[in-house]
């Protein structure tokens, strides 16, 4: 059989699969099963059982739950409410008001975790149920914090990048400092839409307080103190070499664990009961984690994503209709693959034929880092989908059309970058001079 139609056999089945209620990583692992059973002469049993335990058995995934309980505990303390209170007279009068501590807090969030997951599970369990309380529009939440969750591996540091980089042979630093103005671009973009949404629908946003003298603003910023020092050590360290990205998600979780226990408000039971959402979500994706990497093997045996490479590669394109076919075939491909495997599995093809085209390796790498962006919100395996829905119950269909706005901003961003290829490139060139 021919090998894309394969890959059309596994995406039907795993549609089938879904619709009719199977879990997602089941239905991952499933897809995986079959691929290899008929598709290969590999041992799908065996494979199975690498993919687990390699998919799990990490280091660098060890601060997905550290930073989860992190946010566990902000959430079940007083801490996330006195964060908002301290935020809330100066977006007073910002159309969308408190709705952009999403973006802020997924921005600032995903500099320090370096993961989409995580970023989308700790910023979703302190802004949700605040924003819900205060009477936001709850659409509009669940669709920015899916796509502004993906900002973990837009912002450096990020191990997509650093993947990236060592598939491209090109400088991790530069594609670090690659990435900080794209960053701040989708940032601008998401909290835009946020407030034209308001200006459109004020009936859905919260009235405004009555306006705030500066040193009652000042005052009320007080209460940004404690969650504000946690972050910005947070982040100091990790820039500064002190700590791994996991030793920062350890720290995150002894300073939040010491800023309750300094306002009184960690009891028992609460600790027990975060640590019990912290077990439950952070399985949840370690699982979804597995079953991918087990589909990711399959795909890798089947040999799709280099076929889809070829086929491309035979089209002999002019430089941007070749970007132009690049971004559907990342996007179909990001339907059942995680992002680094998206990476790894097609750099050896796709690599040389963006140098012959004249491209920007560093410019590439962060073009195929929002398209990566934007497999994580893509159904049917969008992962900050299947995250969010594993927290809020909604069906990730629904998640996904709220985000359809926020992922117009993603293709906005990759459109601005492809025709003004400097906000990816000036960066890199003023730090580090221009590359010959």
């Amino acid at each position: 059989m021919d090998i894309l139609m394969v890959g059309g056999v596994l995406l039907l089945l795993m549609l089938v699969l879904l619709s009719g209620g199977v879990w997602i990583a089941m239905t991952l692992a499933i897809c995986g099963w079959v691929g290899q059973a008929f598709f290969t002469s590999t041992q799908p049993a065996k494979n199975l059982f690498s993919a687990f335990w390699e998919s799990n058995a990490s280091w660098e995934l060890a601060a997905l739950p550290l930073f989860i309980w992190m946010g566990e505990i902000l959430f079940r303390t007083k801490l996330s409410e006195e964060m908002f209170e301290g935020l809330r007279p100066w977006l007073n009068r910002v159309p969308g008001r408190l709705m952009h501590t999403t973006i802020l807090g997924c921005g600032i969030f995903g500099s320090v975790s370096g993961s989409s997951a995580a970023t989308c599970a700790t910023i979703s369990k302190v802004a949700l149920p605040e924003l819900k309380r205060r009477g936001y529009d709850e659409r509009l939440a669940l669709g920015s914090l899916a796509t502004a969750g993906t900002l973990g591996i837009l912002i450096p540091p990020s191990i997509t990048m650093v993947v990236y980089a060592v598939a491209a042979d090109a400088s991790i630093i530069r594609i670090f400092l690659a990435g900080f103005l794209p960053g701040i671009l989708l940032m601008l973009l998401f909290s835009g839409y946020i407030g034209w949404w308001s200006l459109r629908n004020p009936d859905k946003v919260p009235a405004a307080d009555p306006p705030s003298t500066l040193r009652e603003k000042i005052r009320k910023s007080g209460n940004l103190i404690p969650v504000g020092v946690l972050i910005v050590f947070i982040v100091a360290v990790l820039v500064t070499g002190y700590a791994t990205a996991t030793e920062c998600a350890a720290f995150g979780v002894l300073g939040s664990l010491g800023l309750a226990l300094w306002s009184r408000s960690l009891t028992w039971q609460n600790f027990k009961d975060g640590l019990m959402g912290t077990t439950r979500t952070s399985c949840m994706i370690m699982f979804i984690l597995a079953g991918a990497a087990f589909l990711t093997k399959t795909m890798a045996f089947t040999g799709i994503p280099r076929e889809l490479a070829e086929w491309v590669n035979s089209m002999h394109l002019s430089p941007f209709a070749l970007i132009s076919v690049l971004v559907v075939v990342y996007l179909v491909l990001g339907t059942a693959l995680d992002g680094i495997s998206m990476i790894v599995l097609t750099s050896a093809v796709v690599l040389p034929m963006i140098q012959q085209a004249g491209f920007d390796l560093i410019w590439f790498g962060i073009f195929v880092i929002l398209l990566v962006e934007i497999a994580e919100v893509t159904p049917p395996v969008g992962f900050n989908l299947f995250v969010l829905q594993n927290m809020t119950g909604k069906d990730s269909n629904t998640i996904a059309r709220a985000a359809i706005p926020f992922f117009a901003c993603l293709v906005i961003c990759i459109a601005l970058i492809t025709l003004f290829p400097q906000i990816v490139t000036i960066l890199p060139d003023l730090v580090m001079g221009v590359e010959k």
